[in-house]
């Protein structure tokens, strides 16, 4: 053969070879813009509730306490960074502004600020400690401000929502990148009655941060799951309808929130927020309160682990500094998580599939390749597959975590988990809905050369980008 034709034979089979392969599967229904899915990656992050709550040992202040009551004689941001990245999260969120209306921050639209306290004779600012403690750690900042202002002489009449904008405005625009604007639509009972304007309030944080997620019970980025206790449903869909609903009392019900709506009209992924200890704000009494490393590890898999993102929170107490015995605790949950997904058992393992779409970019070998931008799909019309890994040998293991490409949507209504046993048979694991940006599976050891995953029915052709098996230490 001459060198022309070799070429053109080389040419024709890449031709006829990409006319055989299939485009990427289209997206189904909502999905996540570029910053929900970075949103989603970040998985952990720290909530720190801090103010005159902290001294008075309250939960929810009246907004009538004296100002000078806030007085963190040894505050350390650094402290509250170095802690949370030493635990492995990834941000902080800080509640600049409480429904006592005490900002943390020396705001221009507020007398009851820390400029009014006596910590550092009124010269302190919490949030430019704390951004810039979060640049130097690594972390990204985020800001919780309750719209609700028990303070404030304005707080009900037509002029405070524009005031609370202009007090978001101080925010988003003084203390650097904001990755989280959390909003909290609570209003005080028989007390003075304020229509929020969340659609103001939302577009100053798009004009300062577009990158911020915004959350609040109906998004419009990120959702409340509905409790505080850290369980995110069994099924959860990260699209809801919001249309005809509003925040606080006028959103959907915590049942709905806990699992949003299968083919929801928007994609509004669920984030669960639970303190380390009974209440948000620090109080001496739950000093010996704090959670067991055996309760993080249920929360952890029970928030991340069902397709939602977990944000702890951890109070500083009086002094301006978290605990030691919160500390202690979250350097104990980290090493076990840590300890727990280390080793991929089925990194480089062999899969194979009972369809796999025409392409090379959609080959099952992408479930094990600890890669989640690769994935593997079945053809179309198909919405059931069976997906087997084979572990080369007879392998411990107590936990499956899969994983959706969800950059094209959730798809997964059920699914099961199988293992192979010695009599060369399968024994069911698990049997469970949907899958989301992660799931894992938690059960007691199996000892397996092999494990099955069947699709057992999907709203479009299934798109998984990853299977990973895991052998956790026993608690």
């Amino acid at each position: 053969m001459n060198k022309s034709s070799f070429f053109f034979l080389c040419s024709f089979l890449l031709s006829s070879s990409a006319a055989f392969a299939q485009k990427a599967p289209a997206p189904y229904g909502a999905v996540p813009n570029k910053n929900q899915l970075a949103w989603q990656d970040m998985e952990y992050y720290m909530f720190i509730h801090f103010g005159p709550n902290t001294f008075t040992d309250k939960e929810w202040g009246h907004g009538d306490e004296d100002p000078k009551v806030f007085n963190p004689t040894k505050l350390d941001a650094r402290q509250w960074a170095r802690t949370a990245k030493a635990a492995g999260m990834k941000a902080i969120i800080i509640t600049a502004k409480h429904h006592d209306g005490f900002c943390l921050f020396p705001s221009k639209y507020s007398t009851h600020t820390v400029r009014e306290s006596a910590w550092k004779n009124g010269k302190g600012d919490v949030l430019k400690e704390l951004s810039e403690a979060c640049k130097e750690y690594g972390l990204k900042f985020g800001v919780y401000l309750s719209p609700w202002d028990r303070n404030h002489p304005k707080y009900g009449t037509p002029e405070y929502n524009d005031i609370f904008a202009k007090t978001l405005n101080e925010v988003h625009t003084q203390y650097g990148p904001v990755f989280e604007q959390w909003f909290d639509g609570a209003k005080g009972e028989k007390e003075k009655n304020q229509e929020y304007d969340f659609k103001l309030f939302n577009s100053i944080v798009r004009k300062h941060n577009p990158q911020a997620a915004i959350f609040s019970d109906i998004g419009p980025d990120a959702r409340w799951m509905g409790n505080e206790r850290g369980v995110a449903g069994t099924t959860n869909w990260s699209t809801l309808n919001t249309d005809g609903f509003g925040v606080g009392a006028a959103a959907p019900a915590a049942t709905v929130l806990n699992t949003g709506n299968e083919n929801g009209k928007y994609w509004i992924p669920a984030e669960v927020d639970v303190s380390i200890r009974p209440g948000w704000f620090y109080s001496p009494k739950t000093d010996d309160k704090v959670k067991t490393l055996k309760e993080l590890v249920s929360i952890y898999e029970t928030s991340i682990g069902r397709n939602g993102n977990l944000l702890l929170n951890v109070p500083v107490n009086r002094e301006g500094l978290i605990h030691p015995n919160d500390s202690t605790r979250l350097m104990e949950f980290r090493r076990n998580i840590d300890a727990s997904y280390k080793t991929n058992l089925a990194k480089g393992k062999k899969v194979t599939a009972s369809n796999t779409r025409k392409g090379a970019q959609f080959t099952a070998s992408n479930l094990t390749d600890g890669n989640p931008a690769t994935y593997w799909a079945t053809e179309d019309q198909l919405k059931t597959a069976s997906i087997t890994i084979d572990l080369g040998k007879a392998t411990e293991l107590n936990r499956v975590v899969l994983q959706e490409y969800i950059a094209l949507g959730q798809r997964v209504k059920s699914f099961s988990v199988a293992y192979l046993t010695p009599d060369n048979t399968y024994k069911t694991i698990d049997l469970e809905t949907t899958i989301g940006h992660k799931r894992i599976l938690s059960f007691p050891t199996v000892k397996t050369s092999k494990i099955r995953i069947d699709i057992l029915e999907s709203n479009a052709c299934p798109v998984l980008s990853e299977i990973a098996v895991y052998k956790a230490p026993d608690l």
